[in-house]
């Protein structure tokens, strides 16, 4: 009997990732990175090779930390495609919108900016970036929006291809708002932060073995996923972290100042929304300050 296609996505980045707690592991420079990409490639594998336990006939992964070329591919399952390097459309979810996936996995996902005891919080442009909120419907007033980490906005872009994430990694952060907004979703908490830069966290093999798991369960419990969607249109409120960041986000077309930090802008879709945060926090970032 043959068995229908199933196709994977993967994101994987690197901060959730067991073992990592500083920026020296994460940054190209550190004297720690090169053993941090390879936890990063070997969690990257313990789902992939879930992924394909549970029942995966194509599996996709997109590297989608800082420079998005991190992941070892010598030592990357032979089995899967690779999306590297940077800039990309649509960021850390580049490759959602080619080939339909089934389902989609995040690994090594982190908590937002501004939320306590998470090893190295941040929203994409963490130099730039105080807090991003999603007001579903464009509401305005007195409404103070949808607070929204990585994981919750690269899933809506994820629903608007009609995609569910089946599977979030990382610690007990993303986790547990995963588990809160993203229909059937498999969380694997891989460690316990403790503050920004310490955590409790599990042996590396002991990781990699849940993470396998947890992936492989997650496709052979596909049916009781459901894609994370929001009402549109969607209006997101980033908050920089200087002035000068927002004076330049203003520049952009459509952005609206709201007072000395925060910018609006209002998006007709999750995908244009992605695309405003970017361009924001991309040109914010050129700012001398």
């Amino acid at each position: 009997m043959l068995h229908p296609a199933m196709n994977v996505f993967i994101s994987v980045d690197m901060e959730g990732c067991a073992g990592v707690v500083h920026v020296d592991q994460t940054r190209r420079t550190g004297n720690d990175y090169a053993q941090a990409r390879r936890w990063m490639t070997q969690e990257a594998n313990a789902a992939i090779r879930g992924a394909f336990d549970g029942g995966a006939t194509r599996v996709v992964v997109n590297d989608s930390h800082a420079d998005m070329r991190n992941l070892l591919l010598d030592e990357l399952d032979s089995r899967a495609e690779i999306i590297s390097g940077a800039l990309k459309p649509l960021s850390m979810v580049q490759g959602l919108d080619v080939g339909r996936p089934d389902a989609a996995m995040f690994v090594g996902y982190h908590g937002g900016s501004g939320t306590q005891a998470s090893v190295l919080d941040h929203t994409y442009y963490g130099a730039v970036v105080g807090e991003v909120r999603v007001h579903p419907g464009g509401a305005r007033g007195e409404d103070a929006g949808l607070w929204a980490d990585e994981a919750t906005l690269n899933a809506l872009v994820a629903g608007e291809y009609g995609v569910p994430v089946v599977l979030v990694t990382g610690d007990q952060a993303v986790t547990a708002l995963a588990r809160e907004r993203l229909p059937g979703v498999t969380t694997v908490e891989v460690k316990r932060s403790i503050p920004r830069f310490s955590a409790h966290s599990l042996h590396p093999e002991v990781a990699r073995q849940r993470i396998h798991d947890g992936a492989r369960d997650a496709l052979r419990g596909l049916k009781a996923a459901r894609p994370y969607t929001l009402p549109l249109p969607l209006a997101v409120t980033v908050s920089m972290l200087t002035t000068a960041y927002a004076d330049v986000a203003e520049l952009i077309p459509g952005v609206e100042r709201l007072d000395a930090r925060r910018v609006r802008y209002t998006a007709a879709s999750a995908t244009e929304m992605l695309r405003a945060i970017l361009a924001m926090t991309k040109l914010a970032g050129t700012a001398v300050v």
